[in-house]
């Protein structure tokens, strides 16, 4: 059921495209035809949003190529001004990793498409796979509306993704260059980030959450703590004249119990601090004896 809410979220999608995704095939859609391509003639695009490739996944699949071969056709489209050559518009990894099986060929899906398709199926494809950091999504959400006119409502139903989601991750891209790097790194999780976000001073917290490990639930109350506005200070009490202490110590004296006088103007308090019930019995009956 999750799976099948996934592909309607993401409307046409790689899967429509080329009738498959890394889990399975999709039964209700027919393969679109694929040919092998020299290795060499595939290039990677300038639109792809991603720019960092975990080192271990890319061996874990390049072991996996070795063994099997290239399972999912890359999709291509055409190179600008480069006949004969491609642009890789999804499955930059696998080509990769099919270099360093040493592969001479791979399988591909040649498709027409323009610089905005090839940005959208690459954004697709990456945010479905989990394959890009909270940076490069945001970056390429960003190239999206600014250079192809896209809303935050539109680009949210184009992902599968809430329109909160799409304006929160945009919004990571105002934190500081050091947090963005750290995002990169993966030594922040996106978690981390919305929280950082939100905090009154973002190095500073990003830097404890690095530094001390702190978890994401951690990490949203101390940026609530920082934005929660000081508490005022009190005033302090002004002091007392020696006349006004010196009667405290008379009553002090007299009833065997803190006594404490604020005086004001004409009028002010009388405080009398007892430390058990036999005290405060013995002033009542002083009290009530001086009455």
């Amino acid at each position: 059921m999750a799976e099948e809410t996934k592909r309607r979220g993401l409307g046409r999608g790689l899967s429509a495209l080329i009738g498959a995704d890394d889990l399975a095939p999709a039964p209700d859609l027919q393969r679109a035809p694929e040919t092998a391509v020299a290795v060499d003639l595939l290039a990677p695009s300038p639109l792809q949003p991603r720019r960092v490739f975990d080192e271990d996944r890319l061996e874990e699949l390049v072991a996996s190529i070795r063994a099997r071969g290239v399972l999912q056709p890359i999709l291509v489209r055409p190179a600008p001004n480069r006949p004969g050559h491609y642009e890789i518009i999804a499955g930059e990894r696998r080509w990769r990793a099919a270099q360093r099986a040493r592969l001479h060929t791979v399988p591909v899906v040649v498709r027409e498409a323009s610089d905005e398709e090839t940005l959208e199926l690459a954004i697709i494809e990456n945010v479905q796979r989990a394959d890009l950091n909270a940076i490069e999504e945001a970056t390429g959400y960003r190239r999206l509306i600014e250079e192809f006119g896209h809303t935050q409502d539109a680009l949210g139903r184009l992902l599968g993704k809430s329109r909160s989601h799409v304006a929160n991750t945009l919004r990571l891209l105002n934190l500081p260059p050091q947090v963005q790097d750290w995002l990169r790194q993966g030594r922040l999780t996106a978690g981390h980030a919305r929280a950082v976000a939100t905090a009154a001073a973002p190095l500073a917290l990003a830097r404890r959450i690095v530094n001390e490990g702190l978890t994401v639930r951690q990490a949203e109350a101390l940026a609530r703590d920082e934005s929660r506005p000081p508490r005022p200070a009190k005033a302090a009490a002004p002091a007392k004249d020696a006349d006004t202490r010196a009667l405290e110590g008379d009553l002090s004296a007299a009833l065997g119990c803190r006594v404490a006088i604020d005086h004001r103007g004409e009028a002010g308090e009388l405080r009398i601090a007892y430390r058990s019930l036999d005290q405060l019995d013995r002033v009542c009956a002083l009290l009530s004896a001086a009455r």
